[in-house]
């Protein structure tokens, strides 16, 4: 059976690529998202992917690069769809949000058709997404660092809890922050249209970095062994959770010093980071609220009165 995303159509052993037309641009010129099809040989599972849905998040799209030239649909049971390029205009400009309607794409699902540019574009991806049994949303922490982990949005109530976080567990990228998003994050929206779905948040970078996007092609493998797109056995691993995040700010101007390194376990009372003047007079020094770790860190070392420096992972446990 034809399987069509887009402008993409492929058969049964076959892959295209194509581009899923979601409006115009200010010159009337048409905007099309670069989609893909992956139509496996032998029937199963269908596994929607999709990256860049914030414009300056590159891991993802570094990721889908590398992993969809060596996917043989010969050897897949099953059919994957991938959008490459969700956030069309802020991909062009390196922004994190939609410059046409200053909104961020992933507080937009699902969507309106009929809505502004990035309602339009959620609309256009969630109904692709939908499609599938299976979800992996690619973001990354932005420009910040942060941990290579997986995010489960829907919340511990929901009835997909249990199916998202085995999903997470499968991409198996070492860490889990489980706990309930925003409204319009596609993790959120698609599971209450009974689709387990997570938000893998491989790394933070300016560009995009090796090391994230290599985790996240190898979490993508996993997934798709697990679930047998592919052959192989895929064991699940056990993974670091976080129910909790907490988010510390600069409580005065100067330069931040931080005092642990990503991954590195804090308690209460603990140095986080300090912040100095220029001629390294010491500030203020901020200690943690909690038991955790820490997660997610500002890139730049300058700092305004309230500024994000960064995050605590907390309620830490394994499953």
């Amino acid at each position: 059976m034809t399987t069509t995303l887009g402008t993409a159509s492929a058969g049964p052993g076959e892959i295209d690529t194509g581009r899923l037309e979601v409006g115009e641009t200010r010159d009337g010129s048409p905007v099309g998202l670069p989609v893909a099809v992956v139509n496996g040989s032998d029937s199963g599972k269908t596994l929607y992917m999709q990256a860049a849905s914030d414009g300056d998040e590159l891991n993802g799209v570094g990721v889908i690069q590398r992993v969809v030239p060596q996917l043989d649909p010969a050897e897949i049971s099953g059919t994957i769809l991938i959008v490459g390029i969700v956030n069309y205009h802020a991909f062009q400009v390196a922004e994190h949000r939609n410059p046409i309607d200053d909104t961020k794409m992933n507080r937009a699902y699902p969507g309106n058709e009929s809505g502004t540019s990035t309602e339009r574009i959620a609309a256009a991806t969630f109904d692709a997404a939908t499609r599938a049994d299976l979800i992996l949303d690619l973001h990354q922490g932005s420009t910040s660092r942060m941990l290579d982990e997986v995010r489960v949005r829907c919340g511990k109530r929901h009835r997909l809890h249990d199916q998202c976080l085995e999903l997470a567990k499968a991409f198996g990228c070492g860490y889990v922050l489980d706990q309930k998003g925003p409204d319009g994050q596609l993790a959120r929206a698609a599971p209450d249209d009974g689709i387990p779905t997570v938000d893998p948040e491989l790394g933070g970078a300016v560009g995009w970095d090796e090391a994230s996007i290599r985790t996240g092609v190898e979490g993508v493998w996993n997934v798709l062994r697990y679930y047998n797109f592919l052959e192989g056995d895929q064991p699940l691993e056990t993974q670091t959770r976080a129910r909790g995040f907490e988010q510390y700010g600069a409580p005065g101007g100067g330069l931040v010093t931080l005092r642990k390194e990503l991954g590195d376990r804090v308690q209460p009372g603990e140095p986080l980071f300090e912040v100095t003047t220029p001629f390294g007079e010491r500030k203020a020094e901020v200690t943690a609220d909690s038991d955790g770790i820490l997660w997610r860190a500002r890139r730049l070392p300058q700092v305004a009165t309230g500024e994000y420096v960064c995050s605590v992972g907390t309620d830490v446990g394994e499953y």
